[in-house]
């Protein structure tokens, strides 16, 4: 792997996400030691800490916010107090994000580009980061990993769905959880057949819009 992913410690004495450190591989001047959601547990302070961030650099340079839940975000404040980073995520309704994520965008992590994908449907505000060159992914609490077939999905995180479908995904980080090292694509693929709104039969449509309505006797 050239980009460097930590998956920070938390104390394990509260309910948090999963809070992820993008890291360049030498920690390079011009990388961006970025942190994928910051939780809500102040363990992860002193994680950062500890995390191989590169002499001379700051450690968190950046923090990208994959929604606006407070088990994703409600660190922030101190966060920002103590590494002073910049801020993004797609929601301008969380206090202390200093700039606005749009779907398509690229943006630096470590020394890798991430494509920003919108995925409403966990929340209207959820997204997930891609990088094509070693197929990781981010995916915050996207339900990217569907297993049955029942609940409907709104027409925003079917079309983000399928458009994930179409890169190359060799790892997937999630919100909570263990990463997906093995067959991403086919599950992901799995899903989008899963969430595909069941098709109408048109011809029973139609037989129906032609029938005369009955009169009542």
């Amino acid at each position: 792997w050239r980009m460097r992913v930590v998956t920070l410690e938390n104390s394990g004495r509260m309910y948090t996400s999963q809070v992820y450190l993008v890291l360049g591989d030498a920690n390079r001047l011009e990388d961006v030691n970025t942190l994928v959601d910051v939780g809500q547990d102040p363990a992860i302070l002193a994680s950062i800490e500890k995390a191989p961030t590169g002499v001379g650099k700051w450690p968190v340079e950046q923090v990208v916010l994959t929604h606006s839940h407070s088990d994703h975000c409600a660190l922030l404040p101190q966060v920002r107090a103590v590494f002073r980073p910049r801020v993004l995520a797609f929601s301008p309704n969380i206090d202390g994000v200093d700039g606005l994520l749009h779907d398509g965008d690229t943006i630096r992590m470590g020394d890798a580009v991430f494509e920003v994908v919108h995925a409403p449907g966990h929340s209207s505000d959820s997204i997930c980061l891609y990088n094509e060159p070693e197929g990781v992914l981010f995916a915050g609490d996207s339900p990217l990993l569907i297993t049955s077939q029942g609940s409907s999905y709104e027409a925003g995180f079917r079309a983000a769905l399928e458009r994930l479908c179409a890169y190359d995904v060799r790892r997937i980080h999630f919100g909570h959880g263990p990463p997906l090292t093995e067959r991403c694509n086919q599950r992901l693929r799995e899903s989008q057949r899963l969430v595909a709104p069941s098709a109408p039969a048109n011809g029973m449509q139609e037989r129906v819009k032609s029938q005369a309505p009955v009169a009542a006797n």
